[in-house]
């Protein structure tokens, strides 16, 4: 039986993982093993700050709501909390968005649900 080399196959692998790292900088685009760990290491990076967006950008949405919140003489706290008990369905998304672009809507939002904070 002949012997088999695969060189096909190794090629089509290689030549994946070095379009993977086309842009990268010196031998990390050129060679394979460079630019495997460079790949690897950034698909990582990659997976792990996909989940950190979410929290960053929950953070961001918190502090917004909570300055806006404190300017119109509530806590971010009490108003969520008072948000909750009215049954207002808005996500801190929402409300972030809508106390920088709106800022009036917001206030009206605040005294809407201030019987609720007390």
């Amino acid at each position: 039986m002949p012997r088999v080399k695969g060189g096909i196959v190794t090629r089509r692998r290689h030549k994946k993982r070095l379009e993977m790292a086309k842009g990268y900088t010196g031998a990390k685009s050129k060679l394979f093993r460079t630019a495997t760990e460079a790949v690897d290491r950034a698909l990582k990076y990659a997976f792990r700050d996909r989940r950190a967006k979410k929290r960053d950008f929950r953070r961001l949405w918190i502090a917004r709501v909570n300055a806006a919140a404190r300017e119109n003489g509530i806590s971010y706290s009490r108003l969520i909390a008072a948000l909750q008990k009215a049954d207002v369905d808005l996500d801190r998304k929402v409300l972030a968005e809508m106390a920088v672009s709106d800022p009036a809507g917001f206030r009206q939002l605040v005294e809407s649900v201030r019987p609720q904070a007390a």
